[in-house]
């Protein structure tokens, strides 16, 4: 799955200027980016994404100011094989395609990007094919088809330290972090700058938020009062990954609680719970850590 979050916040600053759009449209063997993946190039040479980690973005930029001057939609293979490897090849030993396309009725219609958006703020993907041999995309058609899905989020429930850690990982994937807590003195700018903050009750504010399966539910206050609401309303919407920090034993009574209130089976197998992968997490943040490796490795299994 590729992130183009950036480059579709580019797309609306930019709206109405001259742009050219950079897309690997194919890989093989150790490729840096996704098929996918985004570069947006604006006519004064700014730039937005990235299409292999920096290997060839000098060669796309040309390239792109080409396509913005009035050249055809054109795809650019580059490998170790080409005579310029070393300058704007993949030294690492992949090999993609990138399509640059101008950003016009020729290529990739401006309004598709407002269509990208208003879908993503549904939750539901968003399909556009293209024509290789044109370079023109509409939106479900044939040829090399690109899906934009809903943006990631993680509702982290209590502000506590490890939600700290786990916020700033979220926000360093590309991942929009939510603390939901009730009790105010926990939940502060200070303590969580750059992150949304909700002092609503959980159960009220996971509602609101609608999860879906691109969206995270994690548990960490400890309080059965706080915790258990934020599990029943997660389990009752498609959310991709929910989980409960905590002991086995402490789970397995949690579990019993929910199965009290009325939570059915295969709800609360839904619930990973002790959070996080099993690495051995000492302290706060590798515990954070254990906790963003696990959501991660749910939404890829999910994609």
């Amino acid at each position: 799955m590729a992130d183009n979050d950036s480059v579709l916040a580019a797309a609306r600053a930019w709206k109405g200027e001259p742009l050219a759009l950079a897309t690997v449209v194919s890989t093989w063997g150790s490729a840096p980016r996704p098929p996918g993946s985004h570069m947006l190039v604006h006519r004064d040479g700014r730039f937005e994404g990235s299409v292999s980690g920096g290997c060839v973005e000098a060669d796309i930029l040309q390239t792109a100011a080409e396509v913005i001057a009035g050249a055809p939609a054109v795809v650019r293979q580059y490998g170790v094989a080409d005579p310029a490897a070393w300058e704007v090849g993949l030294p690492c030993g992949g090999e993609i395609a990138v399509l640059v396309q101008p950003v016009s009725a020729e290529g990739f219609p401006p309004g598709l990007f407002d269509a990208i958006d208003a879908a993503r703020a549904d939750g539901v993907p968003f399909d556009i094919g293209t024509d290789l041999a044109t370079g023109r995309s509409m939106q479900g058609a044939g040829g090399f088809r690109n899906r934009y899905d809903p943006p990631r989020r993680l509702l982290i429930v209590g502000a506590v330290q490890i939600a700290q850690s786990l916020a700033g990982l979220a926000r360093e994937i590309g991942i929009r972090a939510h603390v939901i807590d009730p009790r105010g003195r926990f939940l502060t700018p200070e303590r969580f700058p750059g992150v949304m903050l909700d002092d609503r009750w959980p159960d009220e504010a996971v509602t609101a938020l609608r999860p879906d399966p691109a969206t995270a539910v994690v548990t960490l206050s400890h309080d059965p009062k706080i915790d258990d609401a934020a599990l029943v309303a997660a389990l009752g919407f498609p959310t991709g990954y929910v989980a409960a920090l905590g002991s086995r034993r402490s789970h397995a009574a949690r579990l019993e609680r929910l199965a009290a209130a009325g939570v059915g089976p295969a709800d609360l197998d839904r619930i990973q719970g002790p959070a996080g992968l099993a690495i051995g997490a000492i302290g706060p943040a590798e515990i954070a850590l254990s906790i963003a490796a696990a959501m991660v490795k749910t939404f890829h299994a999910h994609a």
